[in-house]
């Protein structure tokens, strides 16, 4: 398995994407109905492989999301951060306080209002490429980093976080587990930002889910009809979701 896509739900898919895809600097994939589609690739130093790019998807939903992010991103910004933050303004994005007080990074709201941050230099975001980390709520970040560990393949790396993991090769964002005071519960609403992670050539996919089972994550069976992918929760109750083997695979 690895970890593919960054999923974001959008009233405005098309005005959205062009935001991300601008300040992110990615590869247009797709523009229509279904949503917009961009690849940010990743330099991993050994050439093109499963996971040497991250995949932002815009997916269309009637209602504007309200409920507060459990996942978003974090830019790489470090000497160039006030440069990043312009071009960003530039491109629509606004400021937000959210409560964040007097800090080194920049808080900003995308063109839909989903908050994301401009890193100032860290050591441990050298060589991410533009997206330097993945911020995710964790109830426990010791057990999340194990369970995200063993569904991406990612590996435990030092950060600035409760508990970071990272692409094997070191490079490339981190995925971050945050502490949070309990974890998401059903009434809070589907996040409107998940990740998805691609089955690997071989691997069976109702083994998996039994091995997210019974690492403390669940299934959730949405009633959307039938999909080539299933839906899942971590043990926090974040969302993400399990994509079939790439076809010939």
């Amino acid at each position: 398995m690895h970890l593919e896509n960054i999923v974001i739900d959008a009233v405005d898919p098309h005005r959205l994407g062009g935001f991300w895809r601008q300040l992110l600097d990615a590869e247009p994939l797709s523009d229509g109905p279904e949503g917009f589609e961009m690849r940010v690739h990743l330099d991993l130093g050994n050439g093109p492989e499963p996971g040497a790019f991250l995949d932002v998807c815009l997916q269309p939903v009637r209602v504007p999301p309200t409920e507060p992010l459990r996942l978003h991103l974090d830019l790489l910004g470090g000497p160039g951060q006030a440069e990043v933050v312009e071009r960003a303004l530039a491109l629509g994005a606004r400021h937000l306080d959210i409560g964040q007080g007097d800090v080194p990074w920049v808080v900003l709201g995308d063109v839909e209002g989903n908050p994301f941050c401009v890193m100032e230099e860290r050591a441990a975001y050298r060589g991410t490429g533009p997206i330097a980390a993945l911020p995710l709520d964790s109830a426990d970040p010791a057990r999340d980093r194990e369970f995200w560990s063993w569904l991406t393949g990612w590996t435990p790396v030092d950060g600035v976080a409760d508990a970071s993991l990272r692409h094997p090769s070191r490079r490339g964002p981190l995925l971050e587990m945050c502490a949070e005071p309990a974890p998401k519960r059903a009434a809070d609403g589907k996040n409107r930002m998940h990740l998805d992670v691609r089955l690997g050539a071989g691997e069976d996919a109702d083994a998996i889910a039994a091995g997210i089972v019974a690492r403390g994550g669940a299934e959730l069976r949405p009633g959307w009809g039938d999909l080539p992918w299933r839906v899942f929760t971590d043990p926090s109750g974040n969302e993400f979701c399990v994509l079939p083997a790439p076809s010939g695979a």
